[in-house]
């Protein structure tokens, strides 16, 4: 009964952003968790807002803090908790469709609009309340297809300090808000984004192949505030990729977990139907620092940079990096619990998880165990920069190296600015017994325009899981890959948030002339590809 009952929610999540796209006109309310308003260069007074409504607003040099005054609604429900300092909570805000030409969000002449003309009442969410930061996240907006997202939008208890990315992890507030659809109901604030991807592929060399796949991905997030210092956030993440089988999608020096009781090489594992069943609990200290706990049978512990899916850097990369089990293997984990301290520039956070990767039955949620640990800090120093260290201790995580736990060791750097989501990675797998095994990643995506978007990776790797077959002269042997992508995406906005990616990208490789007999000696690989997407 249980299962079945998993099943029916996991469909309904499924479903949800088709039925979310038909709804985007309905309107939306956020409430604003306590947020430390940070001083700006421009700015250097931070006024406390009355509690009761303003019954006249003299003009003033325009800046998104200085106009949410003029509209005479904001809620200080936060700011009258014990120990919190004033922060903008709810600040009700009419807005129609986006353009589909770029907008400068930070040029607008706020002091010059008729506030009171506008009709506040269908709509209000929490607004990003420090210049810089709205400036930053508006820029993105203005480079984002139509109805991608809103403008100032903040999920969580962030208050737009940073952007939300997979788990507990933190993303710039430059890449822009959350892209999906967003739609109040009562106290909760819901979101849903998914997409499904058909790719066509030809990787290439003697081991490569020719294929036609669907990835597919449905989120669903429900936001509310419990009191003046609670809020929770729950969270379910679900994928249709199960379908494909247990060998997934080909995919040209990807190795990692089985498939039939087979190690997987040049070939990517489709993601479990359960991707995250998970809870995020927040108690507001007061001036933006919060304590937290997140955890579920289905989560992410805080190892390494946010999961690729997440990361505006990857946001068209129609396949997983062949790092992944490098950096981000662990974003579905069955069994986490993970406690932190926040404040908007810094973040503190330990985790309690299952070590082992999810095995080759995609459909069930495994035993959920705390056997392995991690640590992660994380820095948000501006708008445009978050940068994470991270160290774990799994035990056994593959299934082909038995008795092998691994310390996993990761660094990361993301900067974005007006569209460009960038990301530098470093990750270091000590294998206990065995061997040292590192990684490097380099990816980006440029927004050029609403409609136009490139994107590349570099990635290099020391990989000993090419040659499984113990009777292979090769077998365990350690070789150093890179593989260098670039591509374009253009992007067709369909109705509200839900909209079309249709490109294409091309990969070369260099690697050892020891694989040359395996791989050929200049493979080179391509792929086109359609993403039909709630969020683009």
């Amino acid at each position: 009964m249980t299962r079945s009952m998993l099943l029916a929610a996991s469909a309904a999540a499924l479903c949800l952003p088709h039925a979310a796209a038909a709804q985007h006109g309905a309107g939306m309310t956020m409430p604003m968790p306590d947020a430390r308003v940070r001083p700006n260069k421009t700015n250097k007074t931070t006024r406390a807002h009355p509690r009761t409504k303003s019954t006249a607003a003299e003009p003033t040099p325009a800046t998104h803090a200085d106009a949410s005054e003029e509209h005479g609604a904001i809620d200080q429900h936060a700011a009258s908790a014990p120990g919190a300092t004033p922060a903008m909570s709810t600040m009700p805000m009419e807005q129609g469709p986006m353009p589909d030409a770029p907008t400068n969000h930070s040029a607008l002449d706020h002091a010059q609009m008729d506030h009171g003309a506008m009709n506040h009442a269908p709509m209000g969410h929490s607004m990003i309340a420090d210049p810089a930061y709205r400036a930053a996240s508006d820029a993105a907006v203005a480079k984002m297809p139509a109805g991608s997202a809103m403008a100032g939008m903040a999920m969580g208890t962030s208050a737009g300090f940073y952007s939300q990315g997979s788990g507990t992890s933190r993303l710039p507030a430059a890449e822009g808000p959350m892209r999906g659809y967003m739609v109040q109901a009562g106290e909760w604030m819901l979101m849903a984004h998914g997409y499904a991807w058909g790719v066509a592929t030809d990787q290439g060399g003697p081991r490569g192949k020719s294929e036609a796949f669907v990835q597919s991905m449905a989120m669903l997030m429900a936001d509310r505030d419990l009191g003046d210092r609670f809020h929770i956030q729950l969270r379910t993440m679900n994928s249709l990729e199960p379908l494909m089988g247990a060998r997934g999608y080909t995919n040209l020096f990807a190795t990692g977990e089985l498939a039939n009781d087979r190690p997987l090489v040049n070939r990517q594992h489709p993601h479990d139907l359960f991707m995250e069943l998970a809870a995020k609990v927040d108690y507001r200290l007061g001036n933006g620092d919060t304590v937290f706990l997140y955890g579920g049978p289905v989560g992410e512990p805080a190892l390494g940079p946010s999961a690729f899916m997440h990361r505006g850097s990857a946001r068209y990369q129609p396949m997983s990096p062949i790092t992944h089990h490098w950096f981000d293997s662990t974003h579905i984990t069955y069994g986490v619990v993970t406690a932190g301290y926040a404040t908007p520039a810094f973040q503190l956070e330990a985790s309690a998880f299952k070590g082992r990767e999810p095995d080759e039955h995609r459909w069930n949620i495994e035993t959920p165990r705390l056997d392995s640990w991690s640590v992660r800090g994380t820095w948000t120093p501006s708008p445009f920069w978050a940068v994470q260290v991270s160290h774990g201790r799994l035990k056994e995580p593959e299934a082909q190296h038995p008795g092998e736990d691994e310390n996993r060791s990761t660094a990361s750097v993301q900067y974005a600015r007006g569209g460009l989501a960038t990301t530098f990675g470093y990750s270091l797998k000590d294998r206990v017994p065995g061997e040292k095994l590192s990684a490097f990643l380099a990816e980006a995506t440029y927004e050029l325009t609403t409609r136009h978007a490139v994107f590349g990776r570099v990635e290099n790797v020391a990989n000993d899981e090419l040659f499984p077959d113990e009777g292979d002269p090769l077998h365990d042997r350690k070789f150093r890959v890179t593989k260098a992508e670039v591509g374009y995406a253009y992007r067709l906005p369909i109705v509200g948030p839900l909209g079309l990616a249709l490109g294409g990208t091309v990969a070369a490789y260099a690697k050892p002339a020891a694989l040359e007999a395996a791989y050929g000696k200049t493979p080179v690989s391509w792929t086109l590809f359609s993403k039909l997407a709630v969020g683009l």
